[in-house]
């Protein structure tokens, strides 16, 4: 009962940690027409600050923080990586220039790389492969709540109080969540009892009688390298991962600006509509997925990518209506059902992941998903549509935007085959892992 309570307190506190390591993002992207207006900044300026720059060192750090992860104290290094991104989110609104904005974006994606990977692997160590779906899912929903925050409380005290107290307010609550991550966590490693834990957890990844043990320190990067790479359904998955991002991303950043160009909404409310939509949509379906996928396909990874797969080519669909919309009223419904689907298949893909990886590399192999992801999705997505929008302001004015989007939303349908191969062959995949093939297994 002990261990349970302190799981799932574990658990709550990984998803805030998440929720305001994402929120900054979603904040930015609210308040890019104001950090335009005041700096006198081209959108294909906002595209390089919040794309590439962010992302080249967001990415890349992830790798060495992941592969630390993989054999030291994950506990340690989700305290460091949020003290850091919390100093420099505050930081953010001191800026007096696009230089010294960039820099400070910099700063902010070296310490938010330390985030997830460590999470993830944590969850995986004290949930079973049955259990990790729902426990995914519960921790994805930091990403809706921090659409919560990052929406609905920056829009209103970008309104009030300006752009720059804003940034310095969203930095605090990290600092007090490092804090608590520090006295209050455990590395299950450092512990006798964890030993127990562990084999007994990861038992049920990589042996059928649910016996296993696992290796002191984690294998060489060469060797994850080559175990991931043989892998043909990560291969798949990071691909897909890399494809959803350029264009999720590409949307993202800049769908608060386009519904401030284009309906002439004020960031207030704008931020309670998008709080709204995305909050609860993105609960709802985050929850509801994470059940779904534990209640009609447990165990059943391939089943789980083919509903996946189907919901790509749906958001692909309902992305392309919603910049075809007559009036934001449609925008905002159209928005709700994709904030459902969007936010569905992140558990239950994520876990999906960690099952189909060797316990010791999975940080790593969640490093290298982000890795790719972000540097081609995060770091080319938002540039492409800022530079996009500004080659056609001459043709289509202060819809440029609104074409822009347009033109990234079919790209929903290129993820979905990608998920539909990797569905062909998760299940050899995991059997693979299961009958000990790895070493590192």
């Amino acid at each position: 009962m002990r261990d349970q309570v302190y799981k799932n307190y574990m658990l709550l506190i990984l998803l805030v940690i998440m929720a305001f390591n994402f929120v900054d993002r979603f904040a930015l992207g609210l308040m890019l027409q104001n950090i335009k207006s005041d700096l006198r900044l081209s959108d294909t300026q906002l595209g390089l600050m919040t794309g590439i720059a962010f992302a080249v060192f967001y990415s890349i750090m992830g790798i060495p923080i992941a592969r630390w992860a993989d054999s030291g104290n994950r506990v340690t290094i989700i305290t460091l990586t949020a003290a850091i991104w919390s100093v420099m989110v505050a930081l953010c609104g001191q800026a007096t220039s696009f230089l010294q904005l960039l820099l400070i974006r910099i700063g902010v994606g070296v310490g938010e790389a330390g985030c997830i990977p460590p999470a993830h692997s944590l969850i995986a160590d004290y949930f079973t492969r049955g259990e990790r779906p729902r426990a995914s899912a519960i921790y994805q929903l930091g990403v809706p709540l921090s659409l919560v925050i990052g929406y609905f409380f920056a829009g209103w005290l970008n309104e009030i109080y300006g752009w720059r107290i804003t940034f310095a307010l969203l930095g605090l609550p990290g600092l007090v969540l490092s804090a608590l991550t520090w006295f209050t966590l455990k590395e299950p490693r450092q512990t006798q009892s964890s030993q127990g834990l562990q084999s007994r957890n990861h038992g049920t990844v990589v042996s059928p009688q649910g016996i296993a043990s696992s290796p002191a320190t984690a294998p060489r990067f060469v060797e994850v390298c080559k175990v991931l790479w043989t892998n043909i359904t990560f291969r798949h998955l990071l691909i897909g991962f890399s494809v959803m991002y350029f264009f999720g991303y590409g949307i993202m950043q800049w769908q608060p600006t386009f519904f401030i160009r284009s309906y002439g909404l004020s960031t207030g409310t704008l931020g309670t509509w998008f709080a709204l939509i995305f909050g609860v949509g993105g609960f709802a379906g985050t929850y509801y997925g994470g059940y779904v996928a534990t209640r009609y396909a447990l165990r059943n990874e391939r089943l789980q990518l083919m509903g996946i797969a189907v919901t790509y080519i749906v958001l692909g669909v309902v992305s392309v209506c919603v910049y075809l919309s007559p009036n934001k009223y449609l925008a905002f419904a159209l928005l709700g059902i994709f904030s459902v689907g969007q936010y569905a298949i992140a558990g239950p893909l994520l876990a999906i992941i960690q099952t189909l990886i060797p316990e010791r590399m999975r940080a790593t192999a969640i490093a290298f998903i982000y890795l790719f992801a972000n540097l081609i999705g995060m770091g080319l997505g938002p540039l492409a549509a800022g530079v996009m929008s500004d080659a056609w302001r001459h043709v289509a004015g202060e819809e440029s935007l609104r074409l822009s989007l347009l033109a990234l939303s079919p790209g929903y349908f290129w993820v979905a085959w990608h998920i539909r191969r990797a569905s062909m062959t998760v299940t050899r995949d995991i059997e693979s892992v299961h009958s000990g093939q790895h070493q590192y297994s």
